[in-house]
């Protein structure tokens, strides 16, 4: 039966004022709205990422490359060390030279890992106040500046000495440099000496030490004896002998006639010329005339006089005896040595030095020559007022 219905109260399939196309629609634009928002995120991620990459590819080639050094950032603080902190570790050997100055020994110092800085070092051995003396020291690794230097300022570290010995010195004289340089006992080295059989002195030396004791540079070890010195050094002759070629039956003959060409005042170069004219007097049986050695054998080293020139008493007076004198006279060089065993070819006889300002020498075979060249140094002399 038909009711009376109030249309505004009246239910209805959908919402009052709600259109369902309308709602639809409004969803999908949401959901749309939603999934650009999305992609725009995902496609500023990827750029990020790929923009990343970029540059760390682009900062490794550029470092493979060698690039500026200046567009790398250190991350981590470099620390420069100028001293270590001590107190040391393990032995490092250092060798000292007689003309090393702080700055070479620092720098060598730095070089054998006991110093961390050789300026650092500098400063501290001004302050030690003292040199150390030429030698071989035992030291630690990465030892403070101040400590390596009070270590070469003690002899308990000296693990050898050097010891250098020139050409010119008498055995005596050697002697006494070697006592001072070693600090063994004079007394010791002049005992040791007397007894030739106990340090090996070669046979070829009729037991003569004069001219045996090779002058160069040693390095003693702080504990040698006497006698261990002088078997190092008449070994180093022996050495040179055998190094010149010198046939073991003229080895006595070639030490002495070396030591009085050492004592020949020519240049170097020269002394192969002058061993030859000394060569020649002894195969012409004629006079050395070897100022030198008559001043050792009168144990003086002033220059002779005439009259000591005549004297036949003085077993070394090469003026009026013939022949080698008993032993050599001083220590000869190596170059001296090997001059006597090659001298140059001439049959010069005497030689000048005419220009003692050059060095220039001239050789003459005659006595005729000789005087000729004697006046040219005469006159050289009366030039320069001598």
């Amino acid at each position: 039966m038909p009711t009376d219905v109030d249309p505004a109260t009246a239910p209805s399939g959908r919402a009052a004022g709600v259109d369902p196309a309308a709602a639809g629609r409004s969803a999908y634009r949401a959901r749309e709205s939603h999934e650009r928002r999305e992609r725009r995120r995902r496609l500023v991620l990827v750029v990020l990422v790929v923009v990343g990459l970029c540059a760390g590819a682009a900062y490794v080639i550029a470092s493979l490359l060698g690039g500026d050094e200046e567009a790398a950032v250190p991350t981590v603080a470099e620390t420069v060390v100028t001293d270590f902190a001590g107190p040391g570790h393990g032995e490092v050997l250092v060798t000292v030279r007689a003309k090393d100055s702080a700055q070479t020994l620092g720098d060598s110092l730095v070089t054998a890992g006991v110093v961390a800085d050789a300026d650092v070092f500098v400063d501290a051995y001004a302050a030690a106040g003292a040199v150390a003396q030429p030698g071989t020291y035992r030291l630690q690794a990465e030892m403070p500046a101040a400590d390596a230097a009070a270590a070469l300022l003690d002899p308990a570290n000296l693990a050898s000495l050097r010891l250098t010995i020139p050409a010119g010195l008498t055995a005596v004289q050697t002697l006494a440099r070697i006592s001072e340089k070693t600090m063994i006992p004079l007394a010791d080295l002049q005992a040791a000496a007397a007894d030739p059989e106990a340090f090996g002195l070669p046979h070829e030396a009729e037991g003569h030490l004069e001219g045996w004791l090779f002058p160069g540079t040693y390095d003693v070890p702080t504990d040698a004896t006497a006698a261990q010195v002088l078997t190092l050094m008449t070994g180093r002759t022996a050495d040179a002998l055998r190094d010149a070629g010198v046939p073991a039956d003229e080895w006595s003959s070639t030490i002495v006639l070396a030591s009085l060409l050492e004592t020949i005042a020519v240049p170097e170069d020269q002394r192969p010329m002058v061993a030859r004219v000394l060569l020649n007097r002894l195969d012409r049986e004629q006079p050395l005339s070897v100022e030198a050695a008559v001043a050792y054998g009168l144990g003086s080293s002033e220059p002779v006089t005439t009259e000591q020139t005549m004297d036949p008493d003085n077993a070394y007076n090469t003026f009026v005896r013939f022949g080698l004198p008993p032993t050599a006279i001083t220590t000869p060089s190596q170059s001296s040595i090997a001059a006597v065993a090659n001298p140059a070819d001439g049959d010069w006889v005497w030689w000048v030095t005419v220009n003692p300002e050059t060095g220039e020498t001239k050789y003459a075979s005659t006595f005729d020559e000789f005087q000729t060249y004697d006046a040219e140094l005469r006159a050289w002399q009366a030039d320069n007022g001598q």
